[in-house]
């Protein structure tokens, strides 16, 4: 990632003070055309202190008068989700990749995502999430083109990052659909809602971490530190090592979150 990391012991105070002065700038931008189109230039909300950061693409027209982030169709859609993933938006913080509303709901132009760019970066620089939950396309795509992760080059294909966690530069993302992706293709509802149920998971450490082999290996610097990120720290719900425990079954200590076995592992807890 192109910024510099701040540290965590920043205090609530402090991270309000410094998205007060961003918002500032970016409420009287004029970097791009869009300017001369929107009522309001889009600033984030939400918790400073939010271990998840919603990454979406633009206002909608409802956004863009009222001022507010996720208030429109779309919005009522994300609120629907979010109930249904057991999660109060007033614990996340919410953002544009593109801070004014886009006419008519086009497809965003290049220069209108590079002049935002250096916003939602600092946002990211301010708020520190645990995770970065990118919505839809355009903001997984340039989600993903700053932390330097691999894609799919179609944009029919994309749909199948969609709910997996990936981890990079020590920043942890989940691409999701962007919800108004319901409100044309509602046959995916269920999907979706399966799909954004990971937030919960997102929002605590798995149960089982303290007393976990992989806690052990990793401490003694014999495991990659994505294994705990991923699933430790990360979507546990979909660590095979999880699901035997929380079922009684067994399981050796040499057994990766996905289910493989390394034989380093192996070799080393016969010689503890």
């Amino acid at each position: 990632m192109k910024g510099g990391a701040i540290s965590k012991a920043e205090t609530h105070g402090d991270k309000q003070n410094r998205i007060d002065g961003l918002n500032r700038m970016i409420r009287n931008c004029e970097k791009c055309g869009l300017a001369d189109t929107r009522h309001h230039a889009l600033v984030g909300e939400g918790n400073p202190d939010a271990r998840l950061m919603l990454i979406a693409l633009s206002p909608g027209e409802t956004e863009d008068v009222q001022n507010r982030m996720f208030i429109g169709p779309s919005g009522q859609v994300l609120d629907m989700l979010l109930q249904e993933a057991g999660i109060d938006r007033r614990f996340l913080y919410m953002t544009n990749l593109v801070k004014c509303m886009l006419p008519k709901n086009r497809r965003p132009k290049m220069i209108e995502i590079e002049s935002c760019s250096d916003y939602w970066r600092e946002e990211i620089q301010i708020i520190q999430p645990e995770f970065l939950v990118a919505l839809g396309y355009y903001a997984a795509r340039s989600v993903f083109n700053e932390y330097e992760l691999a894609y799919p080059e179609s944009k029919a294909e994309f749909p199948e990052v969609y709910g997996k966690l990936r981890f990079a530069a020590s920043q942890k993302i989940l691409p999701l659909p962007h919800p108004a992706s319901l409100l044309y293709h509602p046959q995916y509802k269920e999907e979706t809602i399966a799909q954004y149920k990971k937030l919960q998971t997102l929002s605590a450490d798995c149960i089982w971490f303290p007393a976990c082999p992989i806690k052990r290996f990793y401490e003694k610097g014999l495991l990659d530190r994505k294994w705990v990120e991923l699933y430790c720290r990360g979507d546990w719900a979909n660590c095979v090592r999880y699901r035997l425990e929380a079922e009684g079954k067994y399981h050796p200590d040499w057994m990766l979150p996905d289910g493989s076995d390394a034989e380093t592992l192996k070799e080393n807890n016969r010689n503890r």
